[in-house]
């Protein structure tokens, strides 16, 4: 990927480009420009696949956070934001969307180089995503509409509801899909009408902060985006506590979302939890084997298993239980692992060294309890944050490897023996979590009546994938509320009742 860009009318490689801007100084992002935090602090970001210092980034404390929400509720009670069309609102993010299209390459290698990933799958899944969520909320913009409604009081009434941008919003997201996540939470709420203050995770802030060059650049009013770097127990739990911020929307650990909880009932906060998943794959007798072997293996592979909906259970039909995970684990153990930024790369690392060590225990404790290692024994270079990606079999219900949230590429595959859809769908229940589920089946009354049986809060049969017009979120305690689509952008608004006596 050797792809160019002009620049200062010279031809310079987009990796160049993403080299030349981490190691620029970077501040903090408040009313339209940019500033030093009040504290002086920073801090240093690494290359997961190398361990190398990457970046030095402000780091954002409490004086910060009241600077960003005083700005933030300035701009909401502006006229040249509040008196706005809704289409002025849509052609600012088509306009970013423009600029983001045109800035792809080198925001795919920034992807890369802060997260890992390999740069194929920013550059032609995680960027064309951002751009295509901006696109699809900016037409919402011109859409927010209330109704008319008859009332059966007495007397002679026009009532009818209105549809309110909530307010300033404190968004929160996660490291593993950085650009992805956030541009999720951004676009709907400026589509609405909000002002948003983003705290990209303190791993991953590079596309967050590019992104801001970009607003500023497509001519934003001032306040109306603001970008505040630093760590959750600084920033991140000044902005939930803040009696300023009226939303918080989170995308992160189900821990995590308990504190948020916690922090934004001082002032009854609006929240959006996106959380933990513990997802099941089900593979049905009927199912293509050799569809279901690949998709079993991306859903947990993808991104090293940092995905919130992996696909880390495989409950196979027991015809097809051995020749399946016998195709997953070759798979695993074909994985070329390295550098996101090498062209045959297939899964680069985990985030970090404590997500490296997490990862390897739950396979080593799995193991101990009584697993049965399928794959993931090779060894792997540890000159970066890299994990083998791993399949157990032989687990049992109450091993935390099947239990809980490990975010890593590590797959648990259980048989079952017989087709009754009620019992497959409560052992694919017996979790605490419930974000999402997949199927793979021919059988499309089989497909429709386990859909209807799990309890997730998305279900797709055969493959498929995210697109911003389709809800996401979780049941239990994968979150609260949705993301994408109309539930999405209507989170981030606030329904007033108007009644006129005629």
């Amino acid at each position: 990927m050797a792809s160019t860009a002009i620049l200062d009318g010279q031809q310079v490689p987009s990796l160049d480009r993403a080299r030349a801007f981490a190691a620029q100084k970077h501040a903090l992002f408040i009313g339209g420009r940019w500033v030093e935090p009040v504290e002086g602090r920073s801090f240093d970001t690494h290359d997961p696949a190398t361990m190398a210092r990457l970046a030095q980034v402000a780091e954002a404390r409490e004086a910060d956070v009241d600077a960003a929400v005083r700005a933030a509720r300035g701009a909401m009670d502006c006229s040249d934001w509040r008196d706005m069309k809704p289409a002025a609102r849509a052609r600012l993010l088509n306009r970013l969307a423009d600029a983001l299209e045109a800035n792809a390459d080198e925001f795919a290698a920034l992807e890369t180089l802060d997260n890992g990933m390999p740069r194929g799958d920013a550059r032609y899944f995680h960027i064309p995503h951002a751009i295509e969520t901006l696109r699809y909320n900016a037409g919402w913009a011109t859409k927010l509409n209330g109704e008319t409604i008859a009332l059966s009081g007495m007397g002679d009434w026009h009532a009818y509801t209105l549809r309110e941008p909530v307010g300033v919003v404190a968004q929160i997201v996660p490291w593993n899909a950085p650009l992805a996540m956030a541009v999720a939470k951004v676009a709907p709420a400026i589509a609405a009408g909000c002002a948003v203050i983003l705290k990209p995770a303190e791993e991953t802030p590079l596309t967050a902060l590019r992104l801001a060059h970009l607003v500023a650049e497509v001519g934003f009013p001032d306040g109306i985006f603001n970008l505040l770097t630093g760590f959750g127990e600084g920033a991140g739990a000044a902005l939930t506590a803040h009696p300023g911020v009226d939303k918080v929307t989170f995308t992160g650990s189900t821990e995590v979302g308990r504190l948020i909880l916690r922090a934004a009932a001082g002032n009854f906060k609006r929240v959006t939890l996106e959380l933990g998943g513990k997802t099941p794959v089900i593979v049905l007798p009927d199912a293509d084997p050799a569809r279901a072997i690949q998709g079993a293996a991306r859903s947990i592979f993808t991104n090293a298993g940092q995905v919130c909906n992996a696909g880390s259970r495989l409950f196979v039909h027991d015809r097809l239980f051995d020749e399946v995970v016998e195709g997953v684990a070759h798979i695993a153990d074909a994985m070329k692992l390295g550098s996101g930024l090498d062209a045959d790369t297939q899964m680069g690392p985990v985030i970090s060294a404590a997500q490296r060590d997490r990862v390897r225990g739950y396979v080593r404790q799995g193991i101990e309890a009584g697993a049965a290692l399928q794959a993931g024994s090779r060894a792997v270079d540890d000159g970066g944050y890299f994990v083998a990606p791993s399949v157990l079999t032989g687990t049992s219900a109450e091993m935390a490897v099947r239990r809980e949230e490990i975010f890593g590429p590590v797959l648990c595959a259980m048989p079952f023996g017989d087709a009754d859809l009620d019992r497959i769908a409560a052992e694919a229940n017996d979790t605490d979590y419930g974000l999402g589920a997949v199927l793979w089946t021919n059988d499309l009354s089989a497909a429709h009546r386990l859909a209807r049986r799990i309890k997730a809060g998305t279900v797709r049969v055969n493959g498929g994938g995210l697109d911003p017009a389709l809800p996401f979120g979780g049941f239990k305690q994968s979150g609260w509320g949705r993301e994408n689509g109309r539930e999405g952008i209507e989170a981030y608004t606030e329904t007033k009742a108007v009644a006129i006596a005629i």
